[in-house]
Formats: structure tokens, sequence, C-alpha cells
């Protein structure tokens, strides 16, 4: 089967904070050698790896460090990785977003990109205009479009505000049309973020089942990158797992999955960031610690009380701000989806603010899960899913008994039976 992607040594470097080295006498040096003594870059000597959990001695960075991996035709691969592994960024190369500082991507065919929020839509056009304008840049005539126009809209279920301008969109509608039109232009190849997630239940449902069509059926590449990893599972073949810019595994799916599974819970501790720039998040909020911990200090087991507790410094100012926590299982059950709205009365301050809760001893079974959490701004997306942390809860015996035993199920809530003779 023919390739379809090749990555061959692909490196990307960034300067934190900057645009190219933003120092005169940097840029002359980086010229000088280039250009005209033909040596290597003398920035490509330095640079730390791109962990963002802790301070770094140098003002570069390596997003992506000799990354070599093929696709072939018809493949359906999906990227894993905690937040700042490198994946985003190694599709954005793909996508021709940026370029790579060392190495060559070759990609036959035209390419589809769902990256984030409203890709390659102009906000001041109407959704029916960004279809034809999209289908222009993939290299397609007014007709092939035209042709395809009433299958994208059907998917999209936005038929209502095809000819409003997509700035009034919610980002719910915005990922659907932005999908329908990657998935139905004809694309040789798919690129899907975790953009996905802002989607609804039912539209993630269907976006997933397409992705299986255009890659089983017509025979097209998908690259998909979630951190879910039912979906992961579901759709895609292969798994490649990316840890601070490197790929650390490359096999099938399942394997793929059990090793980042594994290898996030050897790394999971509570999380601090002391310096807010290298935290996650944005603009409007950061994520300062995160901490989940028995509540007598020991290790979590089926009889302990469990605090969790989660410290932000939130940028929006007169707002209502929540904060929404999702634990699931490694093997991607929701086990609850619950949120606390900071600023009720939208009055909200620049500040660090804390949210703490606890889940009660006796209510989960023993084994493995993942804390993700969400932030909003008057009920829309601040902030989704960028923290996931993993917490282990060890098998126990309850006091006075030999053994409490693992029980079928999520959940290992003991309930105040009665019974009684009726008749």
């Amino acid at each position: 089967m023919a390739t379809a992607i090749e990555f061959e040594n692909i490196s990307k470097q960034y300067r934190l904070g900057l645009v190219s080295t933003r120092t005169l006498s940097h840029d002359l040096n980086r010229w000088w050698t280039v250009n005209v003594r033909g040596k290597e870059d003398p920035y490509l000597r330095i640079g730390e790896t791109n962990d963002r959990s802790v301070k770094g001695s140098s003002d570069y960075v390596w997003a992506l460090k000799d990354i070599d991996f093929k696709v072939e035709q018809g493949d359906v691969v999906g990227i894993i990785g905690r937040n700042g592994a490198g994946k985003s960024t190694l599709l954005k190369l793909l996508s021709r977003v940026t370029a790579p500082t060392t190495g060559q991507i070759r990609a036959r065919g035209r390419i589809g990109s769902l990256l984030e929020v409203g890709t390659g839509f102009h906000p001041e056009m109407t959704g029916r205009e960004n279809i034809y304008m999209n289908g222009a840049i993939l290299g397609m005539t007014r007709a092939e479009v035209s042709r395809k126009l009433d299958e994208i809209v059907d998917f999209s279920g936005c038929e209502r505000y095809l000819d409003t301008p997509v700035k009034r969109y919610s980002s719910g509608m915005m990922v659907r049309l932005g999908f329908a039109v990657a998935a139905h232009l004809d694309p040789e190849i798919l690129v899907v973020d975790e953009v996905l997630a802002v989607g609804d239940a039912e539209f993630q449902k269907k976006a997933i089942g397409k992705m299986k069509d255009v890659s089983q059926g017509e025979g097209r590449t998908v690259l998909f990158v979630s951190h879910n990893m039912a979906s992961i599972k579901n759709l895609c073949q292969r798994g490649i797992v990316l840890n601070q810019g490197s790929v650390i595994y490359d096999g099938g799916v399942n394997d793929a999955v059990d090793f980042y599974t594994n290898s996030a819970f050897a790394e999971s501790g509570n999380l601090y960031f002391e310096d807010l720039s290298q935290a996650p998040g944005n603009d409007s909020i950061r994520i300062r610690s995160i901490s989940i911990e028995a509540s007598d200090g020991k290790a979590i087991d089926m009889n302990s009380d469990i605090e969790v507790s989660l410290q932000f410094m939130n940028y929006k100012v007169g707002s209502m701000v929540d904060a929404t926590f999702e634990l699931r299982t490694v093997e991607d059950v929701i086990v609850f989806h619950q949120g606390k709205i900071i600023s009720p009365n939208r009055d909200s301050v620049q500040g660090e603010y804390r949210v703490s809760f606890t889940i009660p001893a006796h209510l989960l079974n023993d084994g493995r899960y993942m804390m993700r959490i969400w932030f909003g701004e008057n009920c829309r997306y601040l902030l989704w899913g960028t923290l996931e942390h993993a917490f282990e809860i060890a098998h126990a015996a309850e006091p006075g008994q030999q053994d409490n035993g693992h029980r079928p199920g999520v959940l290992h809530y003991g309930f105040d039976f009665k019974s009684e003779l009726i008749r």
C-alpha cells in the first residue's frame, strides 16, 4: 500500500513568548551562519524538552524532537499524549499552519484539517460562503462543492443558520459545520484534533462514524488526536504515544492505549506550578495546582474520603465563571460530571480561586481513574479538558472484616437494604 504521510527527522523549536529570536543580534547571527557560512543554525544546539510543569533555564524549547514515522494510505492513526506532549504541533506541521525547524514532511493528496473551533472560517462570512471558500482552498470547483452542499448541511445540522455569519454561531455549531466541511470535501487526508470534544454526545458519535466511513469505505487516511481513549480504540487501528515532543510508543491501538495509561499513572502526582506562565491554561484561566489525596494523608483506598482541590488564576472580570470536574474510568466510562459556578452573580474578579470537594469513602470501587477539568464563562467554554489528572484507588479490607472484595461496576457503595415478609 502507498505511503500517505511521511515524517522524516521532524523537529520544531520555539522561543518562549516570542516570534523568531526577537533580538537583532540573534537574527543576524542566525542569518550569517546559515545563509553566508552555510552551517547549521546555531540555535538548534540549545533548547530544552517541552516540560510545562517545571521552570527551565533556556528560553528555547523543543515542541517536537526527531519525529520519524510513516502512515500508509487508508490507515487511521490515533495520536495520544498528555497536554504539552506535541500532538497539536504535529498536526499543525502536517496542515502547514507552521513549518518544521528541521526535517521534511511528505504528504500525498489534499489535507482537510479541523484543529480548533472555526478552523479556516472567516467570521464575517456566512456558513454557506465558508463552505465554498474551504472547497476552493482544497482545490475544488464551485460545481463540485455545490454537489456536496446538501450532504454537508444535513450532516452539520445547521441548516437554519446556513446564511448567518459564523461569528454568531456557538462553539458547538462551529465544530459541527467545520467537521462536516472537512470530512465531505473529499480530502485524501483528514486531520482532526481534540476539537470534537466541544460537540455533544450525539454529534461525537456521528463524527466517529463518518471518520470510519471515509477511512474504511473510501480508503482515506485519518490522523486523530483525542484524550478520549474509547474513541481512539473505537476508530483507530494504530496508536502513537508522544511525550515531551518525542515518540515513545508506536504500535497497535490497544497496546498504545495501555502503554499511555500505565505511563500516566506512573507519572501521576499532585501538580503545582510556581510560575503561572508555565501552567496549563490560556489568557482567561491558568491552573495553579490540582491535588487528589486521601483525607488521612495515606494512600487512597476504598475506605478513604478523597479530597479534591483545584487552585486557578482567573483573569475574567465581571463574569459568571464555572469549573466542572469529570471523573472517568480508564475504560472511559463517565462516573460523574459535576460543576460549580464560582461567581453566580457575574461578579468574578482577577485573582486566585480555590475549588474543593470530597468524594466519600466506600463510594468508588478500587481501580484507576482520570479527572478532567473544564472552565466556562456565562455558559460558554473558556478552557476545556486541558488538564487530565490520574489517580488510583487501592483495594482495602474494611475494619472488622476479612476483605470487602472488588464488586462489579464503578461504584462500591453499600446501600441500606431493608427486607420484610409482606404476605
